[in-house]
């Protein structure tokens, strides 16, 4: 079965490729039989101006329901008019030709587009002529005959272009769908429509006696075809080319939104479309073992897979490659993509020279990728590259930030839980050798160990609580404050004042995280060193910046010698707390005296993205 498909697809393309030759063989020889029969032209400006606005309706063609056509069959009749059929089909052909040409199309199509205009137009003034002689009732220089004859040349014109364009359409191996025909056949019939109406304003005109009719008629007269083809052109690309930065635009700014999450790049496809019109595409990223795709869109084979050759030839690209012809070379990726295309770029994403990906699209017609095409694909691939840049850089603090946060534990852990235990466990030893001996001191121990192991429990229910979810993402900082404030008074014998002023505004999580870390902090301590009896709480929300303050009226202590000992022997602290509020651009004020109580102020500057979902400035720098 798949020999025989390979097999019917070249027929295909051989039978296609037979008709466009047959009709370009037919089209050019009718315009070197028309060469041998061109004179020199009596009025040679009146010709190059209309040469000149031929070159201008075809370079510039005119949006028309939704297509574009080329509005130059009026020049063309006028020529046929005044210089014969001769220099109609040549100066047409030649014009058609110098546009192709310029434009870079495939070779086939060079010459097969003015062949089929001029077989068309041939053949439609041929037919047109009989029947005009044989027609009774109408009698020549007349206006009605004039327009009768212009009518038939162009709509013999325009079906025959058409069956031709169908036939090549219809063969082809690619699918060409009733939904194309039909908006290929609306936008030639309103190519012809407003071909007929400049046709008849022509005629009309010319009916009347005005005098002699000279270049300059001829300049005001398709001056505003030419100028209305032109502007309306240009301002077609220019609004595309609009789209497409527009497009770019919003690619760059749903990457910065969605780089965070794992799914990243699926809701991109259609941005792509946008961005940049292919028939396929795919987009491959190196990992730390293998290449994976992840994402691919349009005439894809899904079977295909990829040898390590191939990917080592992925990395070894370091700027953008076009294959403008598939047939004769398409890269190492061809198998990956339908046998109907035939144009590809690959766009590598390199990162401080290494290839980490690579971005291929393809398109089914030979030499379809401009210059403009593929630098907008290598800047997209340059975005994408930034975007697996940042991706690598929140993977990698993501897992710094889980060391770090469990080496905190473990000191944690060390410092507190493991030492308590040590030392309930050695009273526990001394009991078992006193508790014959000395039994009211080993009372004492076992009450002493006791309270430890309810210490230890303590803390470990805390490093438990620790674990969980930051409570603010869940309910807010002041909930959140508030909460644990309660969960406080529950257990220890503390009197816990908590007040809020200013209005409250939603902060980033990063920004509520490191304010309750430091409030829990500075709590913690308050119960475990200060011995106080009493906290007061403090939340405001000011012009400028929002400030935390806890101070206690406990035994304080001496600012430089609890540095000198937190260098020394390093836990979640002080230093800790400075380190947090820096990430942030906070700053940290603590006040305290022995014997004088603590005050702990956390002062955050607003960034101005208070009072929405954002990410603060700091951390994203």
């Amino acid at each position: 079965m798949i020999k025989l498909k390979k097999l019917s697809h070249l027929q295909q393309e051989k039978h296609a490729s037979l008709f466009m030759i047959t009709i370009s063989i037919c089209g050019w020889l009718v315009v070197i039989r028309s060469f041998f029969n061109v004179y020199p032209p009596n009025e040679w400006y009146i010709l190059g101006l209309l040469v000149i606005y031929l070159v201008i309706t075809e370079y510039f063609p005119i949006p028309v329901w939704r297509g574009f056509s080329t509005i130059n069959f009026p020049i063309i009749y006028v020529i046929y008019l005044l210089y014969g059929t001769s220099y109609a089909i040549v100066l047409f052909a030649g014009v058609v030709l110098l546009i192709n040409l310029m434009q870079r199309r495939p070779l086939r199509i060079v010459s097969f587009n003015p062949a089929q205009y001029v077989f068309s137009f041939f053949i439609a003034v041929i037919t047109t002529e009989f029947m005009m002689t044989n027609l009774t009732g109408l009698q020549e220089g007349t206006l009605s005959f004039g327009l009768t004859k212009y009518f038939f040349v162009l709509v013999l014109f325009y079906v025959l272009n058409n069956i031709l364009i169908d036939l090549v359409l219809l063969i082809r191996p690619q699918k060409y769908t009733a939904k194309a025909w039909k908006q290929k056949s609306l936008t030639e019939t309103m190519s012809a429509i407003i071909s007929f109406v400049y046709g008849m304003l022509f005629f009309f005109l010319g009916s009347q006696n005005r005098g002699e009719i000279d270049g300059f008629t001829y300049f005001f007269f398709f001056s505003p075809l030419v100028g209305i083809s032109m502007l309306s052109s240009v301002i077609v690309r220019l609004r595309k080319e609009k789209n497409r930065l527009k497009a770019l635009f919003s690619i760059t700014s749903e990457l910065n939104k969605m780089l965070p999450t794992r799914k990243w790049l699926g809701s991109l496809k259609y941005k792509f479309r946008e961005f940049i019109d292919v028939d396929a595409s795919m987009f491959w990223v190196k990992g730390k073992e293998k290449w994976d795709c992840l994402y691919t869109d349009g005439l894809i084979n899904q079977d295909a897979t990829l040898s390590l050759t191939d990917f080592l030839q992925f990395e070894k690209m370091k700027e953008p490659v076009c294959y403008h012809d598939g047939r004769k070379v398409n890269g190492v990726a061809a198998n990956c993509f339908s046998k109907d295309l035939k144009a590809f770029v690959y766009a590598p994403l390199v990162i401080d020279g290494e290839t980490v990906g690579m971005f291929i699209v393809s398109r089914s017609r030979t030499k379809s990728f401009y210059e403009d095409d593929i630098q907008s694909i290598a800047t997209l691939a340059n975005q994408l590259a930034v975007a697996i840049k940042t991706r690598t850089l929140i993977s990698e603090q993501e897992k710094r930030l889980i060391l770090e946060e469990r080496n905190r534990i473990a000191r944690e852990i060390h410092d507190g839980v493991a030492q308590t235990l040590a030392g309930a466990l050695m009273n526990l030893e001394t009991i078992q050798m006193k508790v014959s001996s000395k039994p009211e001191e080993t009372l004492k121990l076992l009450d002493d160990s006791i309270r430890k192991m309810r210490m230890i429990l303590k803390d470990v229910r805390e490093s438990i609580y620790a674990l969980r979810p930051d409570p603010t993402a869940r309910v807010g900082l002041a909930s959140a404050i508030v909460k644990k404030i309660d969960t406080i008074e529950n257990v220890h014998d503390l009197e816990v004042s908590f007040e809020i002023r200013g209005k409250e505004v939603g902060l980033s999580s990063l920004v509520e995280k490191v304010m309750f870390d430091t409030f829990q902090e500075s709590l913690q301590n308050c119960m475990k060193h200060a011995n106080a009896t009493k906290i007061t709480i403090l939340l405001s929300y000011q012009m400028e910046h929002i400030l935390l303050r806890v101070k206690d009226d406990g035994v304080g202590f001496s600012l430089f010698h609890a540095m000198i000992r937190a260098r020394n022997k390093p836990h979640f602290g002080i230093l800790s707390m400075n380190e947090a509020a820096d990430k942030i651009n906070a700053s940290l004020q603590i006040e305290s005296k022995e014997g004088s109580g603590t005050e702990i102020t956390l002062t955050v500057p607003k960034m101005g993205v208070e009072g929405g979902e954002a990410n603060d400035q700091s951390d994203v720098s």
